[in-house]
């Protein structure tokens, strides 16, 4: 349906830049990785990683092994938390500059592996801090090599050019977007997922979930990211209630952690827009909120809204929890409710009134989203125009 909508004279980037390593055992491909930074003359190198789950999983001891294997010394930062801030960053820069590293290798999901990034660019720029980064004070054109060990199903940030860290004390989660932060090497092992916790399962899903929607629906989507798209949301309705039923079943894992990859590839090629601007001011006010649970409750009412402009790829997408939909604008508030359906039958029941969220805050986060550095890009990407209005009924719908 959609393909006679795509704009053929439009000249459209595609994107896949990173070496991926992508099964069941991935990770000891960390041996082969460490021997090209070897080669390649970096002997020192800082690891980025959150508190506990990089040893518990069993990553950790693959990745001092191949360090001593290839005599590559290495200084440890491990107090990343979900919602990154540039102090923690700094922090870890600091490290980073007195071992003299000379790569980055990040251990973790979306958090860890974006303070990666970020401190890989600092690397490069001695002069600089991390605020000065994400408030946009300069437009960096090189970072140190950037290796990703992927601990979620969710982010795709293993293989994109994007990062995300918060500013605290001006309640700001920018997100930037610079080619020299594409990782060298991911590693993308399924093995190391299973000890996900079910709620954790479910959301870094749910994320994924909103990279394609988005990606999809922007005003660059192109074929390509609306076939990852289908492909995406295809993989996790199948397989996502099976990882939350038996979450040692490494085949659903895989099936996630691919689909979870081509979903940040799409949205590397089309972009973002509503669910991802909105949610950024609702984890910067509340730190504790998890990603993909802030998503989660926006997306059905991203679709009532942008259903209208985009009818026929958001039916093809969502074929498999709607197949009766056929692609006409006046299906906005059913596709809406289908979405927030299939969410519920999964787990995510919460709407932003169960974290606290109310009438009074609608102004505020939509104040947020329009000032937050980077945020009025992925805005101004929507296919409705993305006035104040809009954003506050999006966030009133979500309550």
């Amino acid at each position: 349906m959609w393909e006679s909508k795509m704009l053929i004279n439009d000249v459209r980037e595609i994107r896949c830049k990173t070496t991926v390593y992508l099964g069941v055992g991935a990770i000891k491909k960390i041996f082969d990785i460490c021997e090209d930074l070897k080669s390649r003359g970096i002997d020192k190198v800082v690891v980025i990683t959150g508190k506990g789950a990089y040893e518990k999983t069993g990553a950790w001891k693959y990745v001092t092994d191949a360090f001593e294997k290839n005599g590559i010394k290495h200084v440890l930062y491990n107090k990343v938390t979900p919602n990154p801030t540039a102090d923690q960053v700094d922090e870890a820069t600091n490290m980073a500059r007195e071992l003299g590293a000379k790569a980055v290798i990040g251990i973790g999901g979306g958090s860890p592996i974006d303070a990666a990034k970020s401190v890989a660019i600092l690397l490069e720029y001695p002069d600089k801090n991390c605020r000065d980064i994400y408030e946009y004070k300069f437009v960096p054109s090189k970072a140190a090599p950037i290796v990703a060990i992927n601990l979620t199903h969710g982010t795709g940030t293993e293989a994109d050019r994007f990062a995300v860290v918060s500013i605290p004390e001006k309640e700001y989660k920018p997100a930037i977007a610079y080619d020299c932060i594409y990782p060298l090497y991911s590693i993308d092992d399924p093995s190391l997922m299973t000890m996900l916790p079910a709620n954790q399962t479910l959301y870094v899903s749910v994320d994924a979930i909103n990279h394609i929607i988005e990606a999809a629906t922007t005003k660059v989507a192109t074929p390509y990211s609306i076939l990852l798209a289908k492909e995406t949301f295809r993989l996790i309705t199948k397989y996502l209630p099976q990882a939350l039923m038996h979450p040692q079943d490494l085949t659903a894992r895989y099936y996630l952690l691919y689909a979870s990859l081509i979903a940040g590839i799409s949205f590397d090629n089309g972009l973002l827009h509503f669910t991802h601007a909105l949610e950024h001011p609702l984890s910067a006010v509340k730190p504790e909120l998890a990603h993909g649970l802030g998503l989660g409750m926006l997306l059905p009412a991203v679709i009532k809204h942008i259903y209208p402009a985009c009818p026929e790829v958001l039916a093809d997408i969502l074929n498999p929890i709607a197949p009766d939909l056929v692609g006409v604008p006046g299906e906005a508030e059913y596709a809406a409710e289908l979405m927030e359906t299939w969410l519920r039958q999964v787990g995510l029941i919460e709407k932003l009134q169960d974290l606290g969220f109310t009438e009074n805050d609608v102004e505020k986060l939509a104040n947020l989203a329009l000032s937050t550095p980077s945020l009025d890009l992925l805005l101004s990407m929507a296919p409705i125009p993305a006035t104040k209005e809009t954003i506050k009924q999006i966030y009133t719908d979500s309550l």
